[in-house]
Protein backbone atom coordinates (compact mmCIF):
# COMPACT_ATOMS: atom_id res chain seq x y z
CA UNK A 1 0.00 0.00 0.00
CA UNK A 2 0.96 3.46 -1.32
CA UNK A 3 0.53 5.72 1.91
CA UNK A 4 -1.71 9.18 0.92
CA UNK A 5 0.21 12.77 2.01
CA UNK A 6 -1.25 14.33 5.31
CA UNK A 7 -0.87 17.40 3.91
CA UNK A 8 -3.81 18.84 1.23
CA UNK A 9 -5.80 21.42 0.37
CA UNK A 10 -9.29 21.59 0.39
CA UNK A 11 -11.29 23.32 -2.66
CA UNK A 12 -15.43 22.56 -2.36
CA UNK A 13 -17.69 23.83 -4.90
CA UNK A 14 -20.37 25.27 -2.99
CA UNK A 15 -23.20 25.58 -6.18
CA UNK A 16 -23.44 22.07 -6.18
CA UNK A 17 -26.38 20.16 -4.28
CA UNK A 18 -25.10 19.85 -0.99
CA UNK A 19 -21.83 21.94 -0.65
CA UNK A 20 -22.45 24.91 0.77
CA UNK A 21 -23.81 23.53 3.91
CA UNK A 22 -20.77 20.91 3.54
CA UNK A 23 -18.02 23.06 3.41
CA UNK A 24 -17.39 23.20 7.16
CA UNK A 25 -18.22 19.85 7.69
CA UNK A 26 -15.95 18.53 5.72
CA UNK A 27 -12.75 20.54 6.73
CA UNK A 28 -13.66 20.35 10.67
CA UNK A 29 -13.97 16.31 9.96
CA UNK A 30 -10.73 16.33 7.70
CA UNK A 31 -9.19 18.27 10.88
CA UNK A 32 -10.18 15.88 13.22
CA UNK A 33 -8.97 12.93 11.00
CA UNK A 34 -5.78 14.51 11.02
CA UNK A 35 -5.44 15.98 7.67
CA UNK A 36 -3.42 19.04 7.73
CA UNK A 37 -5.44 21.61 5.63
CA UNK A 38 -2.60 24.30 4.42
CA UNK A 39 -5.82 25.88 3.05
CA UNK A 40 -9.58 25.51 2.36
CA UNK A 41 -11.80 27.25 -0.07
CA UNK A 42 -15.40 27.46 -0.59
CA UNK A 43 -15.87 28.25 -4.48
CA UNK A 44 -19.09 30.94 -5.06
CA UNK A 45 -18.10 32.00 -8.82
CA UNK A 46 -17.87 28.77 -11.24
CA UNK A 47 -14.83 30.56 -13.61
CA UNK A 48 -12.86 30.57 -10.00
CA UNK A 49 -12.77 26.61 -9.55
CA UNK A 50 -10.11 25.57 -12.28
CA UNK A 51 -7.60 28.40 -11.32
CA UNK A 52 -7.96 27.84 -7.57
CA UNK A 53 -7.41 23.93 -8.21
CA UNK A 54 -4.59 24.83 -10.46
CA UNK A 55 -3.13 27.13 -7.79
CA UNK A 56 -3.51 24.42 -5.08
CA UNK A 57 -1.67 21.81 -7.68
CA UNK A 58 1.25 23.87 -7.35
CA UNK A 59 1.36 23.76 -3.47
CA UNK A 60 0.05 21.15 -1.89
CA UNK A 61 0.83 17.38 -2.53
CA UNK A 62 -2.68 16.42 -2.17
CA UNK A 63 -6.08 18.14 -3.36
CA UNK A 64 -9.30 17.36 -2.21
CA UNK A 65 -12.08 18.63 -4.40
CA UNK A 66 -15.40 18.30 -3.24
CA UNK A 67 -18.47 18.85 -5.02
CA UNK A 68 -20.57 16.59 -7.83
CA UNK A 69 -19.23 14.43 -11.22
CA UNK A 70 -19.14 17.86 -13.05
CA UNK A 71 -17.43 19.45 -11.00
CA UNK A 72 -14.85 16.17 -10.85
CA UNK A 73 -14.81 16.11 -14.64
CA UNK A 74 -14.44 19.73 -15.68
CA UNK A 75 -11.12 20.23 -13.84
CA UNK A 76 -9.47 16.54 -13.61
CA UNK A 77 -7.12 17.37 -16.43
CA UNK A 78 -5.21 19.86 -14.42
CA UNK A 79 -3.71 17.12 -12.60
CA UNK A 80 -2.26 15.05 -15.21
CA UNK A 81 1.53 15.13 -15.34
CA UNK A 82 1.28 16.08 -11.53
CA UNK A 83 3.23 14.40 -8.52
CA UNK A 84 -0.11 15.87 -6.78
CA UNK A 85 -3.05 13.37 -5.74
CA UNK A 86 -6.55 14.15 -6.49
CA UNK A 87 -8.72 13.17 -3.69
CA UNK A 88 -13.09 13.26 -3.46
CA UNK A 89 -15.59 14.44 -1.30
CA UNK A 90 -18.85 13.40 -3.21
CA UNK A 91 -21.17 16.15 -2.69
CA UNK A 92 -23.35 16.09 -6.02
CA UNK A 93 -27.09 14.00 -6.58
CA UNK A 94 -25.90 11.11 -8.08
CA UNK A 95 -21.53 10.41 -7.13
CA UNK A 96 -20.92 8.10 -9.75
CA UNK A 97 -17.50 8.78 -9.65
CA UNK A 98 -17.01 7.80 -6.07
CA UNK A 99 -19.19 4.56 -6.71
CA UNK A 100 -16.72 3.62 -9.40
CA UNK A 101 -13.77 4.14 -6.50
CA UNK A 102 -15.61 2.15 -4.43
CA UNK A 103 -15.67 4.74 -1.65
CA UNK A 104 -19.73 5.52 0.12
CA UNK A 105 -21.43 8.45 -0.80
CA UNK A 106 -21.14 10.22 2.57
CA UNK A 107 -18.85 12.36 3.75
CA UNK A 108 -17.38 10.38 6.90
CA UNK A 109 -16.46 7.95 4.37
CA UNK A 110 -14.92 9.89 2.04
CA UNK A 111 -12.78 11.67 4.63
CA UNK A 112 -12.05 8.01 6.12
CA UNK A 113 -10.60 7.40 2.68
CA UNK A 114 -8.44 10.52 2.28
CA UNK A 115 -6.81 9.81 5.87
CA UNK A 116 -6.13 6.29 5.71
CA UNK A 117 -6.59 5.36 2.08
CA UNK A 118 -3.89 4.93 -0.41
CA UNK A 119 -2.58 6.26 -3.81
CA UNK A 120 -3.99 4.28 -6.74
CA UNK A 121 -3.08 5.41 -10.66
CA UNK A 122 -6.63 5.02 -12.50
CA UNK A 123 -6.85 5.90 -16.33
CA UNK A 124 -9.15 8.84 -18.02
CA UNK A 125 -11.18 8.85 -21.01
CA UNK A 126 -10.88 11.13 -23.46
CA UNK A 127 -13.51 12.42 -25.78
CA UNK A 128 -12.60 14.56 -28.77
CA UNK A 129 -9.37 16.04 -26.24
CA UNK A 130 -12.18 16.32 -23.51
CA UNK A 131 -10.65 14.25 -20.45
CA UNK A 132 -13.33 13.12 -17.89
CA UNK A 133 -12.96 10.51 -14.46
CA UNK A 134 -16.10 8.18 -15.07
CA UNK A 135 -18.69 8.29 -17.42
CA UNK A 136 -20.19 9.80 -20.46
CA UNK A 137 -23.69 8.76 -22.28
CA UNK A 138 -25.76 9.89 -25.12
CA UNK A 139 -29.90 9.50 -25.71
CA UNK A 140 -31.89 9.95 -22.53
CA UNK A 141 -29.25 11.20 -20.21
CA UNK A 142 -27.99 14.03 -22.07
CA UNK A 143 -31.80 15.00 -22.49
CA UNK A 144 -32.27 15.06 -19.10
CA UNK A 145 -29.47 17.16 -17.99
CA UNK A 146 -29.82 19.25 -20.73
CA UNK A 147 -33.31 20.47 -19.53
CA UNK A 148 -33.90 19.47 -15.77
CA UNK A 149 -34.77 23.02 -14.15
CA UNK A 150 -31.71 23.32 -11.70
CA UNK A 151 -34.37 24.06 -8.45
CA UNK A 152 -35.49 20.46 -9.27
CA UNK A 153 -32.18 18.58 -9.41
CA UNK A 154 -30.77 20.84 -5.93
CA UNK A 155 -33.74 20.73 -3.95
CA UNK A 156 -34.72 16.59 -4.57
CA UNK A 157 -31.97 15.16 -6.13
CA UNK A 158 -32.24 11.85 -7.60
CA UNK A 159 -36.41 11.67 -6.96
CA UNK A 160 -35.99 14.82 -9.23
CA UNK A 161 -33.88 13.11 -12.12
CA UNK A 162 -36.62 10.52 -12.33
CA UNK A 163 -39.41 12.66 -12.48
CA UNK A 164 -37.70 14.89 -15.40
CA UNK A 165 -36.55 11.59 -16.95
CA UNK A 166 -40.52 10.32 -17.19
CA UNK A 167 -41.38 13.59 -18.55
CA UNK A 168 -38.60 13.70 -21.10
CA UNK A 169 -39.30 9.91 -22.25
CA UNK A 170 -42.12 10.70 -24.11
CA UNK A 171 -40.08 12.88 -26.16
CA UNK A 172 -37.35 10.61 -26.80
CA UNK A 173 -37.00 8.85 -30.08
CA UNK A 174 -34.16 5.80 -30.55
CA UNK A 175 -30.78 6.35 -32.91
CA UNK A 176 -28.30 4.33 -34.75
CA UNK A 177 -24.95 3.52 -33.65
CA UNK A 178 -21.80 3.60 -35.86
CA UNK A 179 -18.45 2.05 -34.02
CA UNK A 180 -15.36 2.29 -35.86
CA UNK A 181 -12.51 0.73 -34.72
CA UNK A 182 -8.71 1.87 -35.90
CA UNK A 183 -7.97 -1.42 -38.32
CA UNK A 184 -11.13 -0.41 -40.08
CA UNK A 185 -13.80 -2.64 -38.38
CA UNK A 186 -17.57 -1.07 -38.36
CA UNK A 187 -19.84 -2.14 -36.49
CA UNK A 188 -23.98 -0.59 -36.25
CA UNK A 189 -26.74 -1.14 -33.77
CA UNK A 190 -30.17 0.42 -33.23
CA UNK A 191 -30.00 2.20 -29.61
CA UNK A 192 -31.56 3.79 -26.89
CA UNK A 193 -28.99 4.35 -24.69
CA UNK A 194 -25.48 4.84 -25.12
CA UNK A 195 -22.73 4.83 -22.10
CA UNK A 196 -18.77 5.77 -22.61
CA UNK A 197 -17.28 4.36 -19.63
CA UNK A 198 -14.40 4.92 -17.82
CA UNK A 199 -15.68 3.61 -14.76
CA UNK A 200 -18.49 1.71 -13.73
CA UNK A 201 -20.89 3.82 -12.32
CA UNK A 202 -23.50 5.59 -14.25
CA UNK A 203 -26.52 7.96 -13.05
CA UNK A 204 -25.09 7.01 -9.54
CA UNK A 205 -25.76 3.39 -10.27
CA UNK A 206 -23.28 0.59 -11.15
CA UNK A 207 -24.00 -0.11 -15.08
CA UNK A 208 -21.08 -1.25 -16.95
CA UNK A 209 -19.53 -3.85 -14.38
CA UNK A 210 -17.32 -5.31 -16.83
CA UNK A 211 -14.90 -1.79 -16.57
CA UNK A 212 -12.03 -1.37 -14.34
CA UNK A 213 -10.70 2.58 -13.63
CA UNK A 214 -7.19 1.18 -14.31
CA UNK A 215 -7.79 -1.27 -17.42
CA UNK A 216 -6.41 0.46 -20.25
CA UNK A 217 -9.04 0.18 -22.55
CA UNK A 218 -12.93 2.20 -22.80
CA UNK A 219 -16.08 0.51 -23.22
CA UNK A 220 -19.11 1.84 -25.57
CA UNK A 221 -22.10 -0.33 -24.26
CA UNK A 222 -24.82 0.07 -25.71
CA UNK A 223 -28.91 -0.44 -24.80
CA UNK A 224 -30.17 -1.51 -28.21
CA UNK A 225 -33.27 -1.81 -29.21
CA UNK A 226 -35.69 0.58 -30.33
CA UNK A 227 -38.03 0.98 -27.28
CA UNK A 228 -38.07 3.46 -24.40
CA UNK A 229 -39.87 0.67 -22.32
CA UNK A 230 -36.90 -1.36 -23.53
CA UNK A 231 -34.39 1.28 -22.16
CA UNK A 232 -36.72 1.06 -18.55
CA UNK A 233 -36.57 -2.70 -18.66
CA UNK A 234 -32.41 -2.37 -19.15
CA UNK A 235 -32.09 0.28 -16.26
CA UNK A 236 -34.53 -2.38 -13.86
CA UNK A 237 -32.67 -5.48 -15.07
CA UNK A 238 -29.07 -3.72 -13.97
CA UNK A 239 -30.10 -1.77 -11.20
CA UNK A 240 -31.96 -4.98 -9.58
CA UNK A 241 -29.00 -6.66 -10.92
CA UNK A 242 -31.19 -9.41 -12.78
CA UNK A 243 -29.79 -12.39 -14.23
CA UNK A 244 -30.84 -11.25 -18.06
CA UNK A 245 -29.71 -7.67 -17.43
CA UNK A 246 -26.54 -8.23 -19.85
CA UNK A 247 -29.02 -9.65 -22.62
CA UNK A 248 -30.22 -5.93 -23.44
CA UNK A 249 -26.81 -3.94 -23.66
CA UNK A 250 -24.04 -4.73 -26.57
CA UNK A 251 -20.42 -3.72 -25.42
CA UNK A 252 -17.61 -2.43 -27.80
CA UNK A 253 -13.72 -2.33 -26.18
CA UNK A 254 -10.40 -0.91 -27.25
CA UNK A 255 -8.02 2.18 -26.60
CA UNK A 256 -9.14 3.98 -29.65
CA UNK A 257 -13.22 4.27 -31.27
CA UNK A 258 -14.78 6.25 -33.51
CA UNK A 259 -18.39 7.11 -32.57
CA UNK A 260 -21.13 8.30 -34.60
CA UNK A 261 -24.91 8.60 -34.42
CA UNK A 262 -27.66 8.82 -36.73
CA UNK A 263 -28.70 11.92 -35.77
CA UNK A 264 -26.03 13.90 -34.51
CA UNK A 265 -26.39 13.64 -30.87
CA UNK A 266 -25.48 15.46 -27.50
CA UNK A 267 -23.25 13.88 -25.63
CA UNK A 268 -23.16 14.27 -21.80
CA UNK A 269 -19.99 13.94 -20.26
CA UNK A 270 -20.22 13.19 -16.09
CA UNK A 271 -23.21 15.01 -15.89
CA UNK A 272 -22.62 18.16 -18.18
CA UNK A 273 -23.36 18.47 -21.91
CA UNK A 274 -19.90 19.03 -23.95
CA UNK A 275 -19.67 17.52 -26.47
CA UNK A 276 -21.65 16.34 -30.08
CA UNK A 277 -21.32 13.28 -32.61
CA UNK A 278 -19.42 11.96 -34.06
CA UNK A 279 -16.15 11.97 -31.88
CA UNK A 280 -12.88 9.93 -31.40
CA UNK A 281 -13.10 7.99 -28.65
CA UNK A 282 -9.60 6.77 -26.30
CA UNK A 283 -8.24 6.16 -22.91
CA UNK A 284 -5.56 8.50 -20.84
CA UNK A 285 -3.51 5.27 -19.18
CA UNK A 286 -2.54 5.82 -16.04
CA UNK A 287 -3.43 9.19 -16.04
CA UNK A 288 -3.79 10.66 -12.49
CA UNK A 289 -3.25 9.27 -9.16
CA UNK A 290 -6.15 9.43 -6.85
CA UNK A 291 -7.20 8.74 -3.29
CA UNK A 292 -8.74 5.34 -3.00
CA UNK A 293 -10.38 2.99 -0.34
CA UNK A 294 -7.33 0.21 0.87
CA UNK A 295 -8.23 -3.46 0.20
CA UNK A 296 -11.10 -4.41 2.37
CA UNK A 297 -11.71 -0.64 4.08
CA UNK A 298 -15.28 -0.69 2.96
CA UNK A 299 -17.80 -3.10 1.98
CA UNK A 300 -20.13 -1.61 0.07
Amino acid sequence: MTPLPQQAILVVNSMSRSGAEAFDEVRDKLAAAGVELLAAHAITDPDQMEPTICDAIAQAPMVIVGGGDGSLSTNVSSFMGKDTVFAIVPLGTANSFAGTLGIPKDIDSAVAVIANGERKRIDLGCIDGHFFVNAAAIGLSPMIAETVPPKLKRYLGMVGYLLWAARCAFKFRPFRVTVEYDDGRHKKVWATEVRIANGTHHGGVEMVESQEIDSGVIVIQAVTGKSVWGLGWSWFATVTKLRGRHGTTREFRGRKMRLGTQPRLDISIDGEIAARTPVTISVAKGAIEVAAPRDGQFQI
